[in-house]
């Protein structure tokens, strides 16, 4: 589950899952649904994987969600499906989506970076829980 709270010029993003691999799959979920607000439409036609090295949880998040949005600014794609497992080592994901059709996707909020700012992971009675804040 994610839900969006406003703060200031940005947008931020609370994220509730019962295990890690599904916290940041549900997080890079939430952070596309700000940008392209049908993630329904998005047909699962193309698929990339993604690895990244780091041991912190809170700047492994990060580095995850800008590596979903780079693909959306830098490649166009809109990724809507994503597998993700963490480990001790880092994090490794595949993900799918399908190259941007401005005629079926819906834009929504132009998110111009991630922030560390207010980012958290903890774990919780109830599972995991992270917050991001992103610049739009």
């Amino acid at each position: 589950m994610h839900e969006f709270f406003e703060h200031t010029a940005d947008l931020g993003l609370r994220v509730m899952a019962p295990d890690l691999n599904q916290l940041f799959a549900e997080a890079a979920t939430g952070l596309v649904g700000m940008i392209v607000e049908n993630l329904n439409v998005v047909q699962l036609s193309r698929t990339v994987e993604i690895r990244i090295a780091g041991t912190d949880l809170e700047y492994l998040l990060f580095d995850w969600l800008n590596e979903v949005l780079s693909k959306f600014e830098c490649e166009h794609l809109v990724l809507a499906d994503f597998q993700v497992k963490v480990t001790d080592e880092g994090l490794t994901a595949t993900c799918r989506g399908e190259p941007l059709d401005r005629e079926r996707h819906q834009l929504g909020h132009e998110v111009k970076a991630i922030t560390y700012h207010g980012l958290t992971v903890e774990q919780t009675a109830d599972g995991w829980l992270a917050e991001v804040i992103v610049d739009i």
